[in-house]
This record gives structure tokens, C-alpha cells and sequence, in this order.
């Protein structure tokens, strides 16, 4: 069960830099009490970032039979503006169109237009809860070619194959599922408690020969937030 003390503490730690898209299941099977379930979940991970002008910036999709950007990664500079985003949420309880979202977060969602950053890591977060209705290889080989980190978190009747498709490689570093939706708030207490000594410093970015280095960090950092939090 979620507890409100998650969502009105201040972040625990600082520095750190990233542009990072949630692309949210919004499809009938997840059903309206599911999908608020999902919404505290991101928030308690934006409770945990450094989200400022300077520092790290989030965009958030759902999608069902269509797909619909809630807010762009240049919409929002604080946390506090991403959470009440994110809760304003409408559920849209259609179809499953993971294809699609995949497709509108690499052409749409890393965009220049929509506040992407030149030179700063790009990391995606992929939360479905079943099959897709169309296919989902084609869009994430393209992100992942791009240099986007996609992690696929699945939930339920969450097709192995698919979340595989989605993952960045190697899949035990990026893929993860639980069983049903009462772990996500065991999940989100243990990413807020690990984020300070996980999460790379703008004075280690600084240190970096290159945005590659930099982005193998990062990456690292959300490895090690999910690691354990969700069962394969």
C-alpha cells in the first residue's frame, strides 16, 4: 500500500543531470484504480530526481489506442509541477498501442521541439501491463539505435517477449516485472532510499571524457534503482 509520507517528502539528494520520458499504459486492462497506482509510482521516482532547469528534465506519454504526451520534457523545471502533472492524468482505458507509444517517444518525445537536449543522456521508462496491440521491436530498436537507454517495466499479464523487445541491452539491467501492482510502493520507497548514493554528480559529468562515459553512469544509477525493487 502507498503511504502519503512518500510524495510529501523533499528529494534526498542533489546533482545530476538526464532527460527522461515515461511512456504510461493507459489501456482498459489496467483498470482506473491500477493506473492512480502507476501515477503515485512515477512520483515517487520524480520525488527522488534533481529536476531543475539545469538539471534533470522529465516528458511523460500514455497511451491506449492512441497516444497522448501529457507533458514535454521542456514543459516542467520542478518537481513539484511534474507531480501535479502527472496526477491531473485522465485515464484513457482503450487499447494497447505500445508500437505506437514506442514511435512517438523516439520521433516526437526526444525532439528539439518538445525540450530534448543536445549532448545530455536520454533514458526512456516503458510501463505496460499486457500485450500490445501492434509491434513494439521496430520503434525501440530505433530509440535504442538513437542512444536512448529504454528500460521496459512489465506488470501483470506483461508479454516476456515484448518486454524483452523493449529493453535495452543486457535485458537483466533493463527489464523487470512484478507479479501484480501491490509491490509498487515496496518499489518506490526502495528507489527513493537508494537514489543519493546511486545517482551521478554534475562534478562526475564534468569528469567524463565524453557523453557516452557519462551516459554508462546513468545508467548504472537506474540500474541500480530498479534492481531488486521488481521481480523478474
Amino acid at each position: 500500500m502507498y503511504l502519503l509520507s512518500l510524495f510529501l517528502t523533499e528529494p534526498e539528494c542533489g546533482d545530476g543531470v538526464m532527460d527522461l520520458v515515461f511512456v504510461i499504459d493507459g489501456s482498459k486492462s489496467l483498470g482506473p484504480a491500477n493506473f492512480e497506482l502507476v501515477k503515485q509510482f512515477v512520483n515517487g521516482i520524480v520525488d527522488s530526481l534533481d529536476i531543475s532547469r539545469t538539471g534533470t528534465h522529465v516528458g511523460l506519454l500514455q497511451y491506449s489506442t492512441k497516444v497522448r504526451t501529457e507533458f514535454t520534457l521542456g514543459q516542467y523545471t520542478t518537481a513539484q509541477n511534474i507531480k501535479q502533472a502527472v496526477s491531473r492524468m485522465q485515464y484513457m482505458g482503450r487499447g494497447s498501442m505500445t508500437g505506437s507509444a514506442l514511435r512517438h517517444m523516439f520521433e516526437l518525445s526526444f525532439s528539439a521541439k518538445e525540450g530534448a537536449r543536445p549532448n545530455i543522456p536520454r533514458f526512456s521508462i516503458v510501463f505496460t501491463d499486457g500485450r500490445s496491440q501492434d509491434d513494439v521491436s521496430e520503434w525501440a530498436n530505433k530509440a535504442k539505435n538513437s542512444g536512448v537507454t529504454l528500460y521496459a517495466l512489465g506488470v501483470g499479464k506483461a508479454i516476456e517477449q515484448e518486454l524483452r523487445e523493449i529493453a535495452s541491452e543486457p535485458d537483466e539491467k533493463h527489464l523487470y516485472y512484478a507479479e501484480d501492482f501491490d509491490k509498487m510502493g515496496e518499489i518506490t520507497m526502495k528507489l527513493k532510499s537508494r537514489i543519493c548514493k546511486d545517482k551521478p554528480s554534475d562534478e562526475n559529468m564534468c569528469q567524463c571524457e565524453n557523453v557516452i562515459m557519462f551516459q554508462n553512469q546513468v545508467t548504472k544509477k537506474l540500474t541500480n534503482l530498479m534492481q531488486n525493487n521488481i521481480l523478474f
